[in-house]
């Protein structure tokens, strides 16, 4: 069964070790502060300024004037700072933050990420996300394995704008974890209930399956 967009984010935040500063890009990526594991500590950064993100807020403590680069209300934690985005653009680019999470279009199985852009299509802009990929030491992409019409957006090669060339390290979508290797999309592990065959057939670009792959563990 394919995991849901709690889900997939719930797997992310496995990835997440003590000390790091994570970004959280718009969509599926902001749902990891809801599970960030117990026992470690990490800073969650968002490039409108804010550095000590917490949960997402019940509706009886929103404060309509603390939010997210993608514009939803959240929670500062105790210690939390506030700058303007210069300062928060010298963090991303100096190298500072360890972990960001996105969301993407399409992800070519050469690590590079289409995030921001659909031809015809209205957009903002492609936010921070061409400075983060630039900038972050890793890069995990949380993303849906097939688009709305069930196409894969796991590739040979993108079709629409990139967003940065050869730089994502591991995929988490409904149906698997996926790292990117030089050979292709390694499958590491599969959702639970869903087979190999099933991954095999929502993946365009090249699938390296090497022994029993586990479901994950959520």
């Amino acid at each position: 069964m394919a995991l849901n967009k709690n889900q997939i984010a719930q797997r992310i935040a496995q990835e997440l070790q003590d000390g790091y500063y994570v970004n959280l890009g718009i969509g599926i990526p902001t749902l990891v502060a809801n599970y960030i594991p117990q026992g470690i500590s990490v800073t969650l950064q968002s490039e409108n300024g804010l550095l000590g993100i917490g949960p997402f807020p019940d509706k009886d403590n929103v404060d309509a004037d603390l939010i997210n680069a993608g514009k939803q209300t959240v929670t500062a934690l105790p210690g939390a700072s506030f700058f303007d985005s210069a300062t928060s653009f010298a963090m991303i680019r100096g190298g500072h933050v360890d972990l960001t999470v996105l969301g993407a279009f399409e992800i070519s199985e050469k690590g590079d990420i289409a995030s921001w852009k659909i031809p015809g299509k209205m957009v903002k802009g492609m936010g921070g996300a061409m400075d983060l990929v630039a900038s972050a030491k890793n890069i995990i992409v949380a993303t849906t394995h097939t688009n709305r019409d069930g196409e894969s957006k796991l590739l040979k090669n993108c079709t629409l704008p990139l967003t940065g060339v050869n730089c994502v390290k591991k995929i988490v979508t409904d149906l698997a974890v996926l790292e990117v290797c030089e050979q292709g999309f390694k499958l590491l592990e599969r959702a639970p209930g869903v087979t190999v065959d099933e991954i095999k057939k929502a993946t365009e670009g090249k699938l390296i399956i090497e022994g029993e792959i586990p479901e994950m563990n959520l």
